[in-house]
């Protein structure tokens, strides 16, 4: 009976409750590590000699690109785009530019980074900004990808972890603005 108790206090201690739901953990903060190390030797790869912007999709993606950064060695330029597409758990299919790009980037190549790709939509609404600025190259960079969600055709050049369909908190990750501070990542409890 003492182990049984025990157990079930356990996992009360790493159930965490945000608003009205509990997540459990899901990815550990050595795997994000271990993800975002391989996404840098990938993009250093691929650019090498050329100084690309990478461009992180706020909100959710501000700690993917303060550590993608800290690991990148070559050089490169920093710039953020601040979309929105969820209300809750539950993707709008509606993506809205809530602050944009604000400098020229004809002839530049541009690497997206994205904490999370599930259906595409702010994705497609991305390459469509970028396109009509005559980008050079257009790369997406995403840690988590949904391959059961996305919906598009746009090639998603660099993948940190595939992930089933379920929502996920942490690590830059929200629901109704708490979680994004926590440097693992916990999904919905069932």
């Amino acid at each position: 009976c003492n182990s049984v108790s025990l157990s079930i206090i356990l996992n009360l201690k790493i159930m965490i409750q945000l608003h009205d739901k509990q997540f459990v953990p899901f990815i550990s903060a050595k795997e994000i590590d271990f993800a975002l190390t391989k996404l840098v030797a990938q993009v250093e790869d691929d650019f090498g000699d050329d100084t690309p912007i990478f461009i992180g999709v706020l909100n959710g993606a501000f700690m993917v690109a303060a550590d993608f950064l800290k690991k990148y060695k070559s050089p490169c330029e920093v710039s953020f785009i601040k979309m929105a597409s969820y209300e809750g758990t539950e993707t709008t299919n509606s993506v809205k530019e809530l602050i944009g790009i604000n400098q020229d980037l004809s002839g530049r190549s541009v690497v997206i980074i994205e904490d999370i790709i599930d259906t595409g939509n702010t994705l497609e609404e991305l390459k469509h900004l970028f396109k009509a600025q005559n980008v050079k190259h257009f790369k997406v960079a995403t840690l988590f990808f949904k391959p059961e969600a996305y919906k598009k055709d746009i090639k998603i050049d660099y993948i940190g972890i595939r992930i089933p369909n379920k929502f996920i908190v942490g690590y830059g990750l929200d629901y109704d603005g708490l979680g994004r501070n926590l440097t693992e990542v916990y999904k919905l409890a069932e």
